[in-house]
């Protein structure tokens, strides 16, 4: 049918496919049938229809096979049709009203299919990167985003691929000159207050952030301000809040057309009594019954109160996963950030470090004191906090008994661990005094124990477990480093590890034993402490000999080092735990794991760390063997 001389067969084959291929055990077979060389030839179809048809199946192929499946597309050279329509789109775009059929723009419709294939394969493949790169797409891309004004959707799938393709890749800044940047900077500067356009600049900010090193110096400070004002103005808004309000929108909205479709009604049923006496009054109530209980010739395909919440947590994901890369990021030179700041700015830091009234962190990045204050002055480390919060019961709830809503669960919980990944991120780069100092972070640890044992289970979603533990593991240790209480119980501790190490996830597992290991040695430096770091040491000798994974052991070792290093307690918890003659047992079959399952299964790195592991356990034996020689 692909190849059938009739557009309109082309073009139902090709949207049959598109739909199947949204079915992901369905995808082998049909890559076994070619189907990228298949459909590939049509996206430069005679027909407009055949094309928009032809790249939305290739765009869900490449959106739900994933990483192997777009790296299977790219060998079979897809890229060379792609780019040929993104640059043929590109130059029929401001000639395209020939093109349009009532309210349907194909060209832009074509584009949005193609640029949201693009950004998929390239995301995933490195040579469709390169590709990108050496044909120019650039200049296309952004042709297109220049209609952002009045297709807000072609420019959000364009800012989206815009920001895969600007990531790591230093070959592509060199096209972006003046004219480039002024494109991203109208955008930037766009008033519009909709949700899709709250995420469009959202993802140009990224964009700005990933391509700084064009931007001369002088400029480079208003440009970060920018950029966080516009990821402030994001994470502000409450999307529970906002899916309350749009909730009730449609609603009202779908009342009021069915009040006005009913009033229609009733002026076509007085009107037909009136002229016609003979007609069969029977058919009336028929009518009636059909209209109560079919309403969907009612609903709205776009459903606009949806997609503007859907925007809105995709802005805050964005903006939260950018953050974390800016963490992650090389300080910058002292003249690059010359301008940022004022004068005023370094006595707002300190007057402001601390929320009293939440006691939650709300300090600014440890990058410099200029972004520092830049992110002070936004307020994004409270707004991030704010989202480290379980989702508003009510919106869950109206997302629960709403089936085209309850796709924003999901959202949701992924904004939460984003913002628990940047808290993350956060503490990694700061020092205490940046943080706020003892008490921020005493009120830090509260907030996610709270998080963690708030409901009568611990939680067990993975993403959710890896963000927060990953998050708590970091604020203990800064803590620790600093001699600061620690808010959570023995017994919650061992509730966590507990919990998670029978994650699936491994770094789940290691971020656990890190937790307990971190606690134990604050622990041993205790009074009467023993009976709770005896829990604690046959806990991690087990997880040391029984865990699958030798990164997971070989954490669960380094925890009981740290935990029974130093201290009478600690020295009288490992006598009664016999912890000495079982890490001689098992000092054996650890290098002899390392030796069979080493080599193939984990990377250099890990291999490195585990050479480290057994080299201080030897030492640790060693150490602990002094100690029983030691008169008492």
């Amino acid at each position: 049918q692909l190849q059938h001389p009739s557009a309109e067969v082309r073009e139902f084959a090709c949207a049959s496919i598109s739909k199947l291929l949204q079915q992901k055990h369905i995808i082998p077979a049909f890559l076994q049938r070619d189907v990228v060389r298949c459909l590939g030839p049509l996206l430069m179809d005679h027909s407009l229809a055949v094309r928009e048809t032809a790249a939305g199946a290739l765009r869900n192929l490449s959106a739900c096979g994933g990483f192997d499946v777009c790296d299977d597309m790219v060998t079979k050279d897809i890229m060379t049709p792609l780019v040929a329509l993104l640059k043929e789109c590109s130059t029929g775009l401001d000639a395209n009203q020939k093109h349009r059929e009532m309210d349907k723009n194909y060209i832009e419709d074509i584009a949005n299919e193609a640029i949201n294939l693009l950004w998929n394969v390239c995301e995933c493949n490195s040579t469709a990167v390169s590709i990108f790169n050496k044909e120019g797409c650039l200049e296309a891309v952004l042709h297109y985003m220049k209609k952002f004004s009045t297709n807000v959707d072609l420019a959000i799938s364009v800012a989206n691929c815009l920001q895969a393709v600007t990531e790591d890749n230093p070959d592509l800044l060199s096209s972006f000159n003046a004219s480039a940047q002024q494109v991203l900077e109208m955008v930037m500067l766009c008033p519009e207050s909709t949700m899709k356009h709250v995420q469009l600049r959202t993802l140009i900010a990224g964009t700005i952030w990933n391509i700084k090193d064009t931007i001369p110096a002088g400029s480079l400070g208003s440009m970060v301000n920018a950029i966080l004002k516009i990821f402030s103005e994001s994470l502000a808004i409450d999307a529970g809040e906002m899916i309350i309000r749009m909730n009730e929108a449609e609603k009202n909205r779908l009342k009021l057309a069915v009040e006005a479709e009913t009033e229609e009604n009733m002026s076509d049923v007085i009107y037909n009594c009136a002229s016609s006496e003979a007609d069969d009054m029977e058919q009336i109530p028929k009518g009636k019954v059909r209209r109560e209980n079919d309403i969907s010739d009612l609903l709205p395909s776009d459903k606009w109160e949806l997609k503007e919440v859907t925007a809105l947590l995709m802005a805050q994901q964005a903006a939260l996963e950018i953050i974390v890369n800016m963490c992650c990021s090389e300080d910058p030179s002292d003249d690059e950030w010359e301008e940022l700041s004022s004068s005023d700015e370094s006595d707002l830091f300190m007057e402001n470090s601390y929320n009293e009234g939440t006691g939650l962190l709300m300090s600014p990045l440890c990058l410099s004191d200029e972004v520092n204050s830049a992110f002070l002055n936004n307020l994004i480390p409270k707004k991030i906090l704010e989202k480290t919060a379980f989702p508003n019961s009510v919106a869950l709830d109206i997302c629960m008994h709403n089936p085209s809503w309850k796709p924003l669960i999901k959202k949701l919980n992924v904004v939460q661990c984003r913002a628990l990944t940047c808290l993350h991120s956060i503490l990694l780069v700061s020092d205490v005094d940046c943080l706020g100092g003892a008490s921020a972070l005493q009120s830090l640890a509260q907030h996610l124990s709270h998080l963690l044992f708030s409901k009568t289970e611990l939680p067990t979603d993975t993403e959710f477990l890896e963000a927060i533990t990953s998050a708590l593991r970091a604020l203990l240790q800064t803590m620790a480093s600093k001699n600061i209480s620690q808010c959570m119980t023995p017994e919650q501790l061992l509730a966590l590890c507990e919990a998670g190490i029978h994650s699936s996830s491994a770094s789940v597992r290691v971020n656990v034993v890190s937790i307990l290991g971190i606690s134990g040695g604050i622990l041993a430096k205790g009074q009467d402490t023993a009976e709770t770091l005896k829990m604690i040491g046959k806990f991690l000798l087990e997880v040391a000999m029984k865990e699958s994974s030798l990164v997971v052991a070989g954490e669960a070792l380094d925890a009981l080092f740290d935990v029974f290093a130093d201290g009478q307690e600690a020295e009288k918890a490992a006598v009664q735990i016999k912890l000495l003659p079982a890490l001689k047992e098992f000092q054996p079959v650890f290098k002899l794991r390392i030796r069979k399952e080493g080599k193939g299964q984990y990377s250099t790195d890990q291999l490195c760390v585990l050479d480290n592991v057994k080299m201080n356990l030897r030492r640790f034996i060693a150490y602990q063997e002094t100690l029983g020689k030691t008169p008492t």
